[in-house]
């Protein structure tokens, strides 16, 4: 017995310790990776106030039924940093003077745009800032929140989009 643990070398000096602390040991480093990542970026919610918006989802459907009664429909344009949108109505409703137009990322709410249109006879244009790729959604809306608007673009692939209203007639 005597001669037996002489030739034994220390563990450390054999593989399969450290083979088997190899996968305690990844998930370790994995986890603080992890935690680091969590801690550094932003999760950037869509709405910081996604509850109160919930609740008023009665509101928003009274406003795209108001738009259907006016049948209301918006061709929007995006194009070198400028943005149109002609406006009809198919029974001759009076249109506003200027329209709001909510540009909303579907994933980063900092990346909204809120931009208020001024125009006559329907045409409403103004400068409008840097979007990036991908699909955005749109609304458009009178100033006093009477009707709106919905759809989307993707951009740069398809950079117009025609919202028709959708709502009860």
């Amino acid at each position: 017995m005597n001669a037996f643990r002489e030739n034994a070398e220390p563990w450390y000096r054999h593989r399969w310790p450290w083979l088997l602390m190899a996968g305690p040991g990844l998930v370790v480093v994995a986890g603080i990776v992890t935690a680091w990542i969590a801690a550094t970026t932003d999760d950037g919610l869509v709405a910081d106030d996604y509850y109160k918006q919930g609740l008023a989802v009665n509101q928003v459907l009274a406003r795209n039924d108001a738009a259907a009664r006016m049948q209301l429909e918006a061709r929007l344009r995006l194009a070198a940093g400028r943005i149109e949108v002609r406006l009809t109505s198919h029974v001759d409703a009076a249109l506003p003077a200027q329209v709001k137009v909510t540009l909303a990322h579907p994933t980063r709410g900092g990346k909204d745009q809120n931009l208020i249109l001024t125009g006559e006879k329907g045409l409403y244009a103004g400068p409008m800032p840097a979007l990036g790729p991908g699909r955005w959604y749109v609304m458009v809306e009178d100033e006093a929140g009477n009707w709106r608007l919905a759809g989307s673009v993707q951009l740069p692939q398809a950079p117009e989009a025609l919202l028709v209203a959708a709502g009860k007639r």
